[in-house]
C-alpha cells in the first residue's frame, strides 16, 4: 500500500519527535538539567523533527518539495495544538507561534532538499 506523502512525513516526524523527547527526558531525569532550558531542546526536538518529516515528504512527492514540506510542517503544527488543546486546554501561546514559524521553515527546507536528491 503506498501512503500519501503527507501521511509519509507526519509518520517519520512523530517517530523521531517521540524518540527525541523520550532522550531529552532520559537526560534531564539524569543529569538534573532545570525546565527553563526545556524550550530549546523543544525546538531543537521539532526542527529536526520536521526536517526528516520534510526530507521524506520531498522525497515521495518528487516536486515542490517546498510546498509539500512547509504544508507538512502546518499539518504538525496543528496536531501540536489539538493535543495541547484537548489534554491541557491551552490556547496559541508565544512558544506555539514560535514551534510553527520553525516547523513550517525546517518542514519546507527538507522538502526542497527531500526533492533534490537522486534516487
Amino acid at each position: 500500500m503506498d501512503r500519501s506523502p503527507l501521511l509519509s512525513g507526519l509518520t517519520y516526524s512523530a517517530a523521531v519527535a517521540l524518540i527525541g523527547t523520550l532522550l531529552a527526558s532520559l537526560l534531564m531525569l539524569g543529569t538534573g538539567l532545570s525546565e527553563n532550558s526545556w524550550l530549546s531542546v523543544t525546538l531543537l526536538i521539532h526542527g529536526l523533527a520536521l526536517l526528516v518529516g520534510g526530507f521524506v515528504t520531498g522525497k515521495r512527492c518528487e516536486s515542490r518539495g517546498w510546498y509539500h514540506g512547509g504544508l507538512l510542517g502546518v499539518a504538525y503544527t496543528f496536531i501540536v495544538w489539538l493535543i495541547g488543546f484537548l489534554a491541557y486546554d491551552s490556547s496559541f501561546t508565544r512558544e506555539l507561534w514560535m514551534i510553527a514559524g520553525l516547523t513550517l521553515a525546517a518542514g519546507a527546507f527538507g522538502g526542497m532538499i527531500g526533492v533534490n536528491v537522486k534516487r
